[in-house]
């Protein structure tokens, strides 16, 4: 079984790459569940597949001086705008996949943390629409 630790991960939002600040991005996707049991199913549970939905989820290191993170992300509040993840920053194939859609910027934490701590933002973004997954 092959395994891999995660070293190099590529985040780019709206275009631009922001993985010099990215400590943790999360790409989940799931399915709804719908129940079409009937009395046909002879008391099993039948499901089938509705909407698919998903969310980037982001931990990023705060920076607020000009032209950085907080300058970056900050006008990108309430819309929606393209993203792309992948495992590693090197070209995108086979062993390297990338993912891409759309996110809506629904928040942004200008100043987050304790008094000692690293200066962080962490935030989770619903995708909005399809998300493809790529190797070419």
């Amino acid at each position: 079984m092959a395994k891999m630790v995660l070293l190099s991960q590529y985040l780019a939002i709206n275009g631009t790459d922001l993985s010099d600040y990215t400590r943790k991005a999360e790409l989940t996707i799931e399915v709804e569940d719908k129940d079409v049991t009937t009395y046909g199913s002879l008391g099993w549970k039948a499901v089938l597949g509705g909407l698919k939905s998903g969310e980037l989820a982001v931990e990023f290191l705060q920076d607020v001086a000009a032209t950085k993170i907080d300058s970056i992300m900050w006008p990108l509040l309430g819309t929606v705008v393209t993203f792309e993840v992948r495992a590693d920053s090197a070209a995108v194939g086979a062993s390297n996949p990338k993912y891409t859609g759309s996110v809506l910027i629904k928040g942004w934490n200008p100043i987050e943390g304790s008094v000692g701590d690293e200066a962080s933002v962490g935030l989770t973004f619903p995708t909005s629409g399809a998300v493809t997954r790529a190797t070419a």
